[in-house]
């Protein structure tokens, strides 16, 4: 199955003292999905922000809200993301001994059901589990900090997920050192949603936010094709 090219820019990158314009700013670039990595400090060496932001940020867009919970344990935390407004919520199969109840947990809070892995995590992780979600995040950086480079072996990653869900609706995310150079493989190796901090939000303007958002999207379509 062959699902949509989808652009997702992490307010990771974006300006906090005016984090809800730069929300609007990159939605009216193009961007499809908004991506909200949330750290803890405990999981990941770095804290970011919770749902109050998010709550706070709701408002601001209509955009699909992807939450990306870098957290552990992550289960006590799930309704109060779902109630600040994410339409999808992804946890890392590392975050807890009970990946299958987190993922029903979120599923009954009538989000979509994301699953992510840690790159030295091996995919054998999801095979009992590809029928309850909605998405696989590969992680083609170490997670906790923005800016980090793309790791090239995550490439046969991506291609062995693709392979394992055959004809199943499931999207497959990368989130890592994706920039206009790196965003070709990954489309290529099967990956459908890109999500991208700095390689966007550091170009400093909506406009110039459209013209990443643009290359982005035409450098993954014309390696997909």
């Amino acid at each position: 199955m062959t699902l949509p090219i989808r652009i997702a820019p992490s307010v990771l990158a974006a300006d906090f003292s005016r984090l809800g314009e730069e929300v609007r700013d990159v939605v009216e670039a193009g961007a499809d999905w908004i991506h909200l990595d949330i750290m803890d400090g405990h999981f990941v060496p770095n804290i970011s922000f919770g749902p109050d932001v998010i709550k706070a940020l709701r408002p601001h867009t209509k955009a699909f809200f992807d939450c990306h919970l870098m957290i552990a344990p992550v289960d006590p935390y799930l309704e109060a993301f779902a109630k600040a407004g994410c339409d999808s919520i992804t946890v890392h199969a590392e975050a807890g001994p009970h990946l299958h109840r987190s993922l029903q947990t979120i599923r009954a809070l009538g989000k979509k059901v994301g699953v992510t892995l840690n790159p030295a995590t091996p995919l054998s992780v999801f095979e009992n589990v590809l029928d309850d979600i909605d998405l696989i995040l590969i992680m083609s950086v170490n997670p906790g900090f923005g800016g980090q480079k793309f790791i090239p072996a995550m490439l046969d990653k991506i291609a062995a997920a693709k392979a394992m869900i055959g004809d199943r609706p499931i999207e497959i995310q990368v989130d890592g050192g994706i920039t206009t150079d790196t965003i070709g493989a990954a489309a290529k190796a099967g990956a459908n949603v890109f999500v991208a901090g700095s390689a966007i939000f550091g170009k400093g303007d909506k406009a110039a936010y459209r013209t990443e958002i643009e290359t982005l999207r035409r450098n993954a379509e014309t390696a997909r094709a």
